[in-house]
């Protein structure tokens, strides 16, 4: 993880000179008090009126200056904490595009969602308007104490008792905001989950009723958001009369020591005045202590989220001399491949290859491993036995994006963009594909005569995850996304179930007239697979059948048990014929 200082150095020279406009600011603050005490002493007291005009010059002045300075500092801040946000959120972002899909199997959208968005806007508000005002603070009360002792050291220890009391005060109180605000922080994230879980299955929820159940459970957590927040600002309420208090004191105990002082002529009136007017100047930043207290260590824990999350690595790693091939050809072999993840067996001794331009179909009833076969030849997981070779190189030796850019994948679970219809099939090819090739990519995957029966036609913006389409159409822009990428490697998962058998028939008759791709088609319907070079079936992670379609129905197994399940009606009807 880049720390926060790293992104302040990058800026530097922009900070210093806003820290300079800061302290040129401040200290033009603290002549105001040193123009008072002219004013007092030798307008008043020596009745010198010719001094008049230059010391109320000289207060205009003071106050276009710092005018100007406080609005540069002021700009300057709120600009590089624009800026370092930006940054943090965009590194951020990489860095969980670069974790593997095991990161993303334990963590919810929701709480990835509160980090990327909700903890780096308190570190913005950190590093910004509130970081801005503690420097200040700090000079501010640096400078007015030193003015303070210039003028009487004995009236100056009123003062500076305060100001250790309320930094103790302000220390204590960032320490028990900081556990609570870890709190709120998690209890942010879960409520962001439930929220993304419902509104995303809201159709679900509605479906089985489930309506009150959920609101319930949202409740549940807004509630326990709600009461952290009140634990928070229970304790700042709790602290925070403290430093007003202190605040109305130090004036008063000023002016009655002060004019102690006075009296015995161990200061002069002006002096006293301008003490005073420098203790009122003290007065802002006690108050704000407990303010920034409770703004910075929000900051805190949400930086300490984000270091959590930056400590997770992908474990898919790439070689630091990838092996890179000059064009991917498509010959795919495993070889005694098995994956076990969480103790639990999921595959077991596979082994085939396929060809160039060859079919491999891949049968299993559910849970049988089919889809884990895919991810690994994409690298989502690697396997925990055997290899995996893409033209007779290992994949782990290929870098990720050859080898992922090389394999379109059309899964059963379609997630389109909230995007346009061309958008979504040009997806893999964005720059690369005019609209005559989407076109074309379409009516090849039997959706061109729906889409262009549609008011905008292929610039049919769709509803988030293709919300408005039924199942079928959905698949069939994911095929058509397939088609037009052209890649060597096409791998159909269970891609067609929510189509009729027509459609099917027409879809892989158009597969079949690209004889350079390779083809893996995962299937629950045999009419998927039966033009298959290889079929294999699937039972407990293993591979219990392969063979032709002819070859497999000879053996009488679970292939054709599969077989006679889908069309032993149909058989039974001819024969009785």
């Amino acid at each position: 993880m880049k720390k926060i200082s790293y992104y302040i150095r990058k800026y530097i020279w922009a900070y210093l000179g806003a820290v300079l406009c800061l302290m040129i600011g401040v200290a033009l603050d603290m002549l105001s008090p040193q123009v008072t005490k002219r004013i007092i002493d030798d307008v008043i007291g020596k009745d010198n009126l010719a001094l008049l005009p230059w010391l109320l010059g000289g207060i205009l002045a003071i106050g276009v200056g710092r005018c100007i300075f406080m609005y540069i500092k002021e700009y300057t801040f709120d600009i590089l904490a624009v800026k370092i946000s930006s940054s943090m959120r965009e590194d951020l972002f990489l860095h969980l595009q670069s974790l593997s899909a095991d990161f993303y199997d334990k963590n919810n959208t929701g709480e990835l969602m509160a980090r990327v968005k909700d903890d780096i806007d308190r570190i913005w508000d950190g590093i910004g308007f509130v970081g801005m005002l503690i420097i200040e603070v700090c000079i501010h009360v640096t400078l007015v104490l030193t003015c303070m002792y210039r003028l009487n050291w004995k009236l100056a220890i009123i003062p500076t008792l305060a100001m250790v009391f309320c930094g103790m005060l302000a220390i204590f109180l960032e320490r028990k905001l900081d556990a609570i605000y870890e709190q709120i922080s998690e209890e942010n994230a879960t409520l962001n989950t439930v929220a993304e879980e419902n509104l995303a299955g809201v159709r679900t929820v509605k479906a089985f009723a489930r309506e009150k159940f959920e609101i319930q459970k949202f409740l549940s957590h807004n509630k326990r958001y709600y009461e952290l927040n009140m634990e928070q600002s229970r304790m700042f309420v709790k602290y925070h009369p403290l430093f007003t208090l202190l605040t109305k004191l130090i004036p008063l105990c000023v002016l009655l020591a002060g004019g102690l002082l006075v009296m015995r002529e161990e200061m002069s009136l002006g002096a006293l005045g301008a003490f005073i007017q420098y203790s009122m100047n003290i007065v802002w930043p006690m108050e704000m202590l407990g303010w920034l207290t409770n703004s910075f260590s929000s900051a805190v824990a949400s930086n300490k989220k984000l270091k959590k999350l930056y400590e997770e690595k992908s474990s898919i790693v790439e070689q630091e001399q990838p092996v890179v091939l000059e064009e991917v050809k498509g010959k795919i072999g495993f070889h005694g491949v098995g994956l076990t993840r969480d103790n639990t067996t999921i595959l077991q001794d596979i082994s085939f290859e396929i060809a160039p331009g060859h079919t491999l179909g891949i049968m299993g009833a559910t849970g049988s491993g089919k889809s884990s076969i895919i991810q690994l030849l994409q690298r989502m997981y690697d396997c925990t036995e055997g290899m995996i070779t893409l033209d007779d190189v290992n994949i782990k030796q290929l870098t990720l994006r050859q080898l992922r850019s090389n394999i379109s994948v059309v899964m059963q679970d379609v997630f389109l963009f909230s995007d346009t219809i061309s958008d979504n099939v040009r997806l893999g090819k964005q720059d690369s594909l005019d609209i005559e090739q989407v076109r074309a990519a379409a009516h090849a995957a039997s959706a061109g005569d729906f889409i262009e029966r549609l008011e905008q036609g292929y610039e049919t913006i769709i509803g988030e995850r293709g919300v408005g389409l039924s199942g079928g159409q959905k698949q069939r822009i994911s095929i058509a996304r397939a088609i037009a990428k052209n890649d060597p490697i096409l791998i159909m998962d269970d891609s067609t179930s929510a189509l009729d058998m027509e459609t099917e028939q027409e879809i892989w008759h158009t597969l079949r007239q690209f004889p350079d791709t390779t083809k893996i088609i995962i299937a629950h319907r045999i009419s998927a697979v039966r033009h298959a070079d290889e079929i294999i079936f699937l039972e407990d992670g293993r591979i219990a059948e392969r063979g032709t379609h002819e070859i497999l129905l000879a053996k009488k197994g679970l292939y054709y048990e599969t077989y006679m399940a889908q069309y032993g009606d149909y058989l039974n009807g001819q024969i009785a014929n």
